[in-house]
């Protein structure tokens, strides 16, 4: 039985930029952000609603341009770092993989694509198999799925989080709008 599940939805058609919505099971907006289009650097930032008076959190990418970037993930109510994201360079080619940090940069997790022949077979089919990722402790344990379903004017993925999840619940949802916002641009 999962602890808690959401839905983020990123419309595939807006003139500049990407527009997420973060839903729970009930299907109440509880997360919104509008991603600027051409910056350098990624800076995203998560608000409770569309009215973007409340801000929540913020992915702020440590440098313009790296192929292992790095994601702190900030909760701005509370100011204060819940933890990173990184990405790994040359083996994301292949199948998507991050590694996950805690506040002080210490790796205590994965998030990884399911399979290498299913992310080959994506690679080259362009986006009409849906992804599926994995988010684990350093032992192994499953503490999160991300499942992507295919949708060609809506991008739109699961985030269930398990019951023995005890990681920030804003750092798991950080994964998954990172996912959608930086792998999605993929597809």
């Amino acid at each position: 039985m999962p602890a808690a599940q959401y839905t983020i939805r990123r419309k595939v058609f807006t003139l500049f930029g990407a527009k997420f919505h973060i839903y729970n099971t009930d299907g109440n907006v509880v997360g919104f952000s509008a991603q600027k289009a051409f910056k350098l650097r990624e800076d995203i930032r998560v608000f409770t609603d569309e009215t973007m008076r409340e801000e929540r959190a913020a992915i702020h990418a440590r440098q313009i341009i790296d192929f292992g970037a790095a994601y702190d993930v900030l909760d701005t109510k509370a100011q204060t770092k819940v933890g990173a994201l990184k990405r790994k360079g040359w083996s994301s080619l292949v199948r998507d993989s991050w590694i996950v940090m805690d506040e002080e940069d210490r790796e205590i997790g994965t998030l990884q694509e399911d399979s290498m022949i299913m992310a080959l077979l994506r690679r080259f089919l362009g986006g009409w198999i849906p992804q599926d990722y994995h988010l684990r402790d350093s032992s192994g344990v499953e503490l999160a799925r991300y499942q992507t379903h295919f949708n060609p004017f809506v991008h739109r993925m699961t985030v269930t989080l398990h019951d023995n999840c005890e990681l920030n619940p804003l750092l798991v949802l950080a994964a998954g709008v990172l996912l959608v916002a930086i792998e999605g641009r993929q597809q």
